[in-house]
């Protein structure tokens, strides 16, 4: 069944429905733009949104009796569509923007100069199906397509057939674990496709000036077809689950909103539209601070976007080619300012690696991005934050295990804060080799984490330093806390004011939060306010029988599932060697291999007896989770 506003499982702290009151139809938001939800930096948010396709002037404004049409049920239109496309929202179709945004959200401590980070965590399909949409006069071949005689001048929502808009009905279906559209390509035949979900509109509020002149374009409508500094309908298909976009704050409270929701979507879109369909998105919110922002970005201040596996640049213009040098100095300008590379390096690079592609042209202004492997760069560590460890030291599944189940809707357990705190301070294990054995490991050269009496020591003969705050390795053995983290550039200290803005503790980037009563804006149409313990997994329509989804989890027939985040990193080795791989937590900074890449090539040497004896095991009662013995 459809996943209806406020059923199913919630996996961020906070949950936005789409409703009259919290949507716009065909508008970004501005500085004179009041938020409809106030969160703090860091925190996880989850939004029901709601696709344009289906409740357009030229569909007949009347979701019930389009779907209906194509053997839609009514239990499976979206109440919070219905609702909108029956509300008063003043809408021209072909004037305003088609989308519907919902939004904005303020976040509390951001400020004009900082960068807002929006992590994707989830994209969960809401509908079984999707559209696709081709309108007289749009998209690359306009005059071409559609073919058929041009629009009425007497169109209307009421006589919608008149404007002769060619519509492609898309069911979704479940094959092995995985998600595909099924196009009917005519004579009975089909076409399948995989699903890739990503939000089309991601965007913060544009300050169009406030004094003299410009006062009354404060006030000024932005389409929601706009990109620019603020984002807006960028329409890259790579801000799937697991990205990261990263974009300049321009007012207070940055004023973020989301719409134009995507099944699927080729490069390009040249048709017009993509598969439109309804998501539910879990973003984390983090305003980074100039510190942060140049460790993650260099110098460059333009919308960004960041991948487990690669960098986007993007570039923007009324004309294509320009659109693609925008973007290629972009990229220039990142691999020099934030990768050290000299410019003509970076251009030869560029010249003999990167990619580059189009995302759309058909908003007037084309995007064009600059595709940068992150593989290629060995002394760049990914920027993952790190999962929470388990209360018992058990690691965390990478993934990989997910391949079969990548639409499982059951959350990973959040450890409360005390958990969090005794993981972080004793870094999973405890005790260390004494004597001869320790000194084996050190003439070794194998970084030996050193946790004796709770305290944290960096013990390597590898030559990794220990210096405070300074962005290379770190120990603090008075206080109890084992900490090393390393980075190839500037590095935020967010427990000294610089770096990210102060916040309430962020959430991990990659669990899964348990779901949450409260923080809930409106009430959307037919919502609950929360679900029941053990109630929460399903995703109920009108209370038909066999309608329902046990666990969360569809049949071979149900297509409704969850898209993963693309990776679970922050794991522990078993034999305590601690992350090697130089991972930080989400400031925005890289890090390396303590003794650098080199170093993180060579094979680890063998952990002598005394060593793996003293950090693995099962854990004794009484001691502080995570520990071993």
């Amino acid at each position: 069944m459809a996943l209806q506003p406020g059923k199913g499982k919630v996996e961020g702290k906070h949950y936005l429905p789409s409703t009259p009151e919290t949507v716009s139809w065909g508008e970004l938001p501005t500085a004179r733009t009041r938020p409809v939800l106030t969160v703090d930096t860091g925190a996880t948010l989850t939004i029901d949104t709601v696709s344009q396709e289906g409740i357009l002037e030229d569909q007949g404004r009347d979701p019930d009796a389009y779907f209906g049409r194509h053997g839609v049920t009514p239990a499976e239109v979206l109440e919070d569509a219905r609702a909108i496309a029956a509300s008063g929202i003043p809408h021209r179709f072909g004037v305003d923007g088609p989308h519907v945004v919902t939004g904005p959200v303020f976040v509390r401590g951001a400020e004009p100069g900082d960068v807002l980070r929006v992590e994707v965590m989830s994209l969960l399909p809401r509908a079984r199906y999707g559209i696709i949409s081709n309108r007289h006069g749009q998209g690359l071949l306009a005059g071409e397509f559609p073919e058929g005689p041009p629009p009425d001048d007497a169109a209307d929502s009421r006589h919608w057939e008149n404007y002769r808009t060619v519509s492609s009905f898309c069911a979704v279906e479940r094959r092995r674990g995985k998600l595909f559209g099924a196009l009917d390509a005519g004579g009975g035949a089909r076409v399948r496709f995989p699903l890739v979900p990503f939000m089309g509109i991601m965007a913060v509020a544009v300050d169009l000036g406030a004094n003299g002149a410009e006062a009354d374009l404060a006030t000024s409508a932005i389409p929601s077809t706009s990109v620019g500094l603020h984002g807006g309908a960028l329409d890259c298909r790579e801000l799937g689950a697991g990205s990261r976009l990263y974009l300049p704050v321009q007012v207070p409270g940055a004023l973020f909103a989301v719409g134009d929701p995507h099944y699927a979507a080729g490069d390009g879109k040249i048709g017009l539209t993509a598969l439109e369909g309804p998501l539910r998105a879990t973003f984390r919110l983090t305003t980074l601070r100039e510190p942060a922002a140049r460790a993650a970005l260099g110098s460059l201040r333009e919308p960004f976007v960041e991948t487990d596996t690669y960098w986007l640049t993007i570039g923007l213009d009324v004309d294509v080619t320009e659109a693609v040098r925008r973007a290629a100095r972009s990229a220039v300008l990142f691999l020099s300012s934030r990768l050290g590379l000299e410019r003509a390096a970076a251009l030869a690079y560029l010249s003999a690696a990167a990619d580059v592609g189009i995302s759309q042209v058909v908003n007037g202004v084309h995007t064009a991005y600059c595709r940068i492997r992150r593989a290629d760069f060995p002394d760049q560590v990914p920027v993952r934050p790190r999962l929470p460890r388990a209360s018992l030291g058990r690691l965390v599944s990478t993934g990989d295990d997910l391949e079969d189940d990548a639409f499982d809707l059951d959350p990973q357990p959040e450890p409360d804060a005390a958990a969090r705190d005794v993981t972080g301070r004793h870094g999973g294990g405890r005790g260390r080799p004494a004597g001869a054995a320790r000194d084996r490991v050190r003439a070794a050269g194998a970084d030996q984490v050193d946790v004796a009496s709770g305290t944290g020591e960096a013990d390597a003969a590898s030559g990794a330093q220990s210096e405070a705050a300074s962005g290379a390795a770190q120990s603090d053995a008075s206080s109890g806390a084992a900490q090393a983290e390393a980075a190839s550039g500037t590095q935020a200290d967010a427990s000294s004011g610089v770096g990210e803005a102060d916040a309430a503790p962020a959430e991990p980037a990659d669990a899964v939060p348990a779901v949450r009563a409260g923080s809930r804006v409106g009430a959307a149409p037919g919502a609950r306010a929360a679900s029941a313990p053990g109630d929460e997994d399903r995703l109920a329509g009108d209370g038909a029988e066999g309608d329902e989804l046990d666990g969360g989890r569809l049949d071979e027939e149900g297509p409704l599932g969850q898209v993963p985040p693309r990776d679970r990193d922050g794991q522990r080795d078993r034999d305590g060697q601690g992350d090697q791989d130089g991972q930080r937590d989400g400031d925005g900074g890289e890090s390396t291999h303590p003794d650098g890449p080199e170093a993180a090539a060579l094979p680890t040497p063998p952990t002598p007896r005394g060593a793996r004896k003293a950090t693995s095991g099962r854990p004794v009662p009484g001691r502080p989770a995570g520990a071993g013995r």
